[in-house]
């Protein structure tokens, strides 16, 4: 088959695509490299004229006074640029319901090109969109990425970019995108329980990791605890990294002669990886009910993770061994699961194992690739 996997996030789709390929498949990522991440694509659609100087100035400018991004009408040209070589596809599968990211319009626009010239189109429901963040707003659980903002309306410009899923432009988009698309995916738990009584919603296929590229190395603990906590200011605290912040500063005052911790904002991906490689721990999110991109690859490593392993997460996958930290946005708690594995060294190299053992199991990129081509086929 040939297959466009049309935008990236989180190295997702570059996983996904080295997965189907070793199938026998033909390959193509089309999209953004998902900003300061950098990750690769083979079609890109990001600005690089409007980016540099001068025009960065005068785009800036424009901003400031009419709030619109000159840059997004290059995305535009380069997508239609490319339109060609983004038809006769067997399959294509959106990163989600916004795969471009122009603006609303201009995407709704852009795809009617992806419909009309290609077979079959998919949509993999992760990240934001109207289903999930209209669930999130509409129930019971305790805790949500829109949590923060909901306890305190101050935080509003801090969840802008997930706020806008709730326009009318937004809505029109979906309402487009599910029309003419063969289905959602649900990449994880969070997106399963927003979309399992859809009629849309396909069966939940988990993130790949390749498991090939990504080496585990058993953690040992013979000295100091290294702690390593990335912040994407961006998402500061839709991530919950305030939480961490917060748990780290009594970590430090405590243990300062037993740990070392490692904290970063925004850097790209492939030095975000090497600073990582050598902790123990890793704090990822404190508001999710399964394991972001993020989190998956250091799990794959052998890292201890707090990140969302929630009751519905275990008994969906029927896992009965601690594989990382359910972490949830209450300080106290994070920093007396820290203080256990602090003082507990030796369950630090068990979750280790558990967590290479259950990413091999569920989240192998060739296993995960043949979930995909099974459904696309269905």
């Amino acid at each position: 088959m040939k297959i466009l996997l049309l935008g990236e996030y989180s190295n997702f789709h570059n996983s996904l695509k080295k997965g189907i390929e070793s199938l026998g498949h033909k390959v193509v990522i089309a999209g953004r490299n998902d900003g300061f991440k950098s990750y690769p694509v083979d079609i890109s659609f990001d600005p690089v004229v409007t980016v540099k100087k001068p025009l960065r100035y005068i785009r800036g400018i424009i901003y400031r006074v009419c709030k619109f991004d000159i840059s997004i009408y290059e995305i535009v040209f380069l997508f239609l640029k490319n339109k060609k070589k983004l038809k006769n596809f067997d399959v294509v599968q959106f990163i989600n319901e916004y795969p471009i990211k122009s603006t609303p319009f201009f995407d709704r626009f852009l795809l009617k090109s992806i419909f009309k010239h290609n077979n079959k189109v998919f949509i993999s429901a992760c990240g934001d969109d109207v289903i999930y963040l209209n669930y999130l707003l509409n129930t019971s659980l305790p805790h949500h990425i829109l949590t923060p903002y909901i306890k305190n309306p101050k935080l509003k410009k801090h969840f802008k970019f997930s706020l806008n899923y709730l326009s009318k432009s937004h809505k029109k988009l979906h309402d487009y995108v599910v029309k003419h698309s063969n289905g959602f995916i649900p990449a994880d738990m969070d997106y399963e329980m927003a979309y399992k009584d859809l009629s849309i919603a396909k069966p939940l296929i988990p993130f790949p990791i390749n498991t090939d590229a990504i080496k585990y190395n058993p953690l040992k603990v013979k000295d100091k605890i290294h702690i390593f906590h990335g912040i994407n200011r961006v998402n500061f605290y839709k991530k919950g990294n305030d939480y961490f912040c917060e748990a780290l500063k009594h970590i430090q005052n405590k243990y300062k002669d037993r740990v070392i911790i490692t904290e970063v904002t925004s850097i790209p991906y492939k030095e975000y990886i090497k600073l990582y490689n050598k902790c123990h721990i890793l704090l990822d999110q404190v508001y999710a009910y399964d394991q972001g991109y993020n989190a998956l690859e250091a799990m794959a490593q052998g890292k201890v993770v707090f990140t969302g392993i929630s009751k519905q997460f275990t008994e969906y996958y029927n896992i009965n061994k601690t594989i990382g930290i359910h972490t949830i946005p209450n300080v106290d708690k994070i920093v007396n699961d820290l203080i256990y594995l602090i003082e507990n060294p030796k369950k630090i190299e068990e979750i280790s194992k558990n967590s290479r053992a259950y990413i091999l199991e569920y989240h192998d990129y060739k296993k995960v690739a043949q979930q995909y081509i099974d459904c696309w086929l269905s």
